[in-house]
């Protein structure tokens, strides 16, 4: 979100090369330090947050955090590491384009969140942007974002509170906070009518669907509701979509659909990769499919959703991991903290009533972005006879 549009992937390079020493440490003395600890620690970069992931044994916790603070705050901006990470990453994003499912997420979000959005954007750049960042550009990315400021501390273990602040305390005082705006991103409005869009792999035995439009942040109050009223949609191996595309077709091995909440924004997707010769049908009856699930649920579908989601919830926090999940998506979504308790409730009352009104609301499959990567030569001309006029070709 700090990124340069003009040249995006600085953020998770920076993140990256936290990971790569310190001012006293080379990358395998940091390496062994945290080895002899029995612990891990990875900074990395996405969309809307650099994370720092830690993983240790209780009794080690100071000293861990210790490493830590060292890795934020002495960094060594090593230029043979620098080199090496640069090459590492245009590498890889010179596969992604040969990747059907990075060329299909990579055009959806361009055209949902739009083109001139850097969120449409890899994380890690383009190929030209990495091949002009410096390490200079990574300093000043540094040395503009890194601050306690717009930091969160999130912690699950044998541990107490007490203690943990303590440890944190002697963090702050070496840790100088400096303010960082983030800025307001903005997005282009839902598409008024449907429209196909196809990457072409020449000679694809696949295609990669990708259907979606911009939808809800996750602390958007309709957020969960939304999410409820899909569960049958595509929300599992029991859903409408999955059933027919797979059981009963035979097309693929999945296909599912879902709200996926940002702090900032939020998409709906629904996704499949299907045989080539099942392109035009698989296309044809996502849109359909999500159409007859508009005309209504009934009490049987609200019911198994209810139980399902219910019995998921009973194994959803019984690891660290898990708990932490919980922790993030309350802190970074300013959730109230019994938010779990809530979405609880809303299950245990809802209504056939509720789930229709908010599809209602929410999934309009005539007024969403279709992606198809797959083989134009044999796929293309039959996709004019789904009903949202001629598809785009995308370059």
């Amino acid at each position: 979100m700090l990124d340069d549009f003009s040249k995006p992937g600085v953020a998770r390079f920076m993140a990256q090369m936290l990971n790569e020493g310190t001012r006293s440490k080379t990358p395998e003395e940091l390496e062994e330090a945290i080895q002899l600890l029995g612990a891990t620690i990875t900074v990395s970069g996405s969309d809307e947050n650099i994370n720092v992931s830690v993983n240790t044994l209780s009794r080690n916790f100071e000293k861990t955090l210790a490493l830590v603070g060292e890795m934020l705050l002495e960094p060594s901006w090593d230029e043979e590491q620098f080199n090496i990470n640069k090459t590492h990453i245009i590498n890889n994003l010179r596969r992604n384009m040969s990747d059907p499912n990075y060329l299909a997420n990579r055009t959806l979000n361009s055209l949902i969140l739009g083109k001139d959005n850097v969120l449409s954007v890899n994380a890690s750049g383009t190929v030209e942007s990495v091949e002009s960042i410096t390490i200079d550009d990574l300093r000043a990315f540094y040395a503009k974002t890194v601050s306690p400021a717009v930091a969160e501390f999130m912690v699950v273990g044998d541990i107490g509170q007490a203690r943990v602040e303590t440890a944190l305390a002697g963090l702050a005082e070496k840790w100088t906070a400096r303010e960082v705006p983030m800025p307001a991103p903005s997005f282009p409005p839902v598409a008024e009518k449907g429209s196909i869009h196809f990457v072409d792999v020449p000679g694809a035995k696949q295609s990669v669907i990708r259907i979606g439009y911009l939808a809800l942040p996750r602390n958007h109050e309709d957020f969960y509701k939304a999410e409820a009223s899909n569960f049958m949609l595509g929300g599992g191996a029991s859903a409408r979509l999955f059933m027919v595309l797979r059981e009963e077709k035979g097309f693929t091995y999945g296909a599912y659909s879902g709200f996926i909440g940002r702090e900032k924004y939020g998409m709906f997707v629904a996704d499949a990769a299907v045989r080539s010769d099942a392109t035009f049908e698989s296309v044809s009856l996502f849109r359909d499919i999500m159409l007859d699930y508009r005309k209504g649920v009934s009490q049987e579908v609200v019911d198994f959703t209810k139980g399902s989601l219910m019995k998921a919830n009973a194994l959803r926090f019984e690891t660290n991991d898990a708990l932490l999940d919980m922790l993030r998506i309350m802190k970074l979504n300013g959730l109230p903290e019994d938010y779990i308790k809530k979405e609880e409730e809303f299950l245990r009352n809802l209504t056939t009533d509720q789930v229709n009104a908010t599809v209602q609301k929410y999934i309009d499959p005539m007024r969403m972005y279709y992606v198809v990567v797959g083989d134009a030569k044999t796929q293309l001309k039959a996709l004019e006879k789904i009903g949202f006029g001629k598809p785009v070709l995308v370059q």
